[in-house]
């Protein structure tokens, strides 16, 4: 079956562009809230899943050992710009740990933010593993490993028992298996599982509520949510939608990038969770798509609708600031 079209990009008053997906919308006790298109079709989440994949980092006790801080912690969860701050926090994390950016087994990028990678290589400097975006996720799974008494060396691998704990965290989230038949390799170079839409969306149902989870597990959750809303540039940075939203919403939305047109997010007060993607991988109609999910599903003040309203219909100005169409829900977004 074809997934319906969701979003679709406009150019004067015609449409020149549309894509297609599918979103879950899952109750913490695993019921169907919303399904539309093939959502049982798996896709890796990938960046989506970085809270989930803290999880061990908290529940083991290893964050409050090492002492790491809220910024750390929601470091841990991020897709960042590479931005200096971002760098800072990674920096610090590893050292609480006792190891500094040589031990980052995630490979190295220019910054994402365009004023982080102009800033770096007008200084005539090269970027580091730091600058990775999952540099925060990474320095986090090194604490993990040392926390535990283990040597961080190869700490992406499938067989570390970092990569192990974190596999166990998602399979209990999605009340799912992970074998390594769904396994695929991360563009950070670790494991990540192919799931259905409906499993990833009841994790993060269970994540914003903490039903049917463990009271360690519960309380781990709770504080990722709350680190994260504390600090809503750590989770990405200047610009970027998931700040965005979570500087409007706070506790209220946690919302998570993954890549290829997947996002998630949990809604803690109505114990729902959403699970999405966009068929040719666009982020910008999987942004569309989740925050015309936000306006949907939550009832929001003036200042907070004003902040999402804007990211459910972004408007496109050419290189001269001139409007030349919009981006914005398809009928059968729009019409749930």
């Amino acid at each position: 079956m074809d997934n319906p079209f969701l979003v679709e990009v406009t150019r004067g008053g015609l449409v020149e562009s549309r894509h297609r997906g599918a979103i879950a919308v899952i109750d913490a006790d695993g019921g169907s809230v919303l399904s539309l298109g093939a959502v049982e079709y798996r896709v890796f989440p990938r960046s989506a899943v970085k809270a989930l994949q803290a999880m061990p980092l908290i529940e083991s006790g290893v964050a409050d050992k090492l002492g790491l801080t809220d910024k750390e912690i929601a470091l841990a969860c991020a897709s960042h710009m590479g931005e200096p701050e971002h760098v800072a926090v990674a920096t610090s994390t590893l050292a609480k740990a006792g190891r500094d950016a040589g031990c980052l087994e995630c490979g190295a990028h220019w910054p994402l933010g365009e004023a982080a990678a102009r800033g770096l290589a007008a200084r005539g400097e090269q970027p580091s593993a730091l600058h990775n975006n999952c540099s925060g996720k990474h320095a986090g799974f090194i604490c993990l490993a040392c926390g535990l008494g283990e040597d961080p060396k190869g700490y992406v691998n499938a067989d570390h028992r970092v990569q192990q704990m974190v596999r166990a965290s998602l399979e209990e989230m999605t009340e799912a298996s992970h074998t390594a038949d769904d396994m695929g390799i991360d563009g950070c170079s670790i494991p990540t599982y192919a799931m259905r839409l409906p499993a990833l969306a009841f994790a993060f149902a269970k994540f914003g509520s903490g039903h049917g989870m463990s009271l360690s597990a519960k309380t781990a959750a709770q504080r990722i949510r709350r680190a994260v809303a504390a600090n809503p540039f750590m989770i990405a940075g200047t610009g970027r939608f998931d700040t965005k939203v979570t500087e409007a919403l706070r506790e209220r939305a946690f919302v998570k990038v993954g890549a290829e047109g997947v996002y998630c997010a949990s809604l803690p007060e109505l114990g729902y969770g959403i699970a999405l993607k966009i068929d040719d991988g666009a982020s910008r109609a999987a942004e569309v798509v989740m925050a015309n999910l936000l306006l949907h599903f939550l009832d929001m003040g003036d200042a907070e609708k004003a902040t999402v309203e804007a990211l459910a219909g972004p408007v496109l100005k050419n290189w001269n600031g001139i409007e030349v169409g919009s981006i914005r829900a398809a009928e059968a977004l729009a019409s749930i």
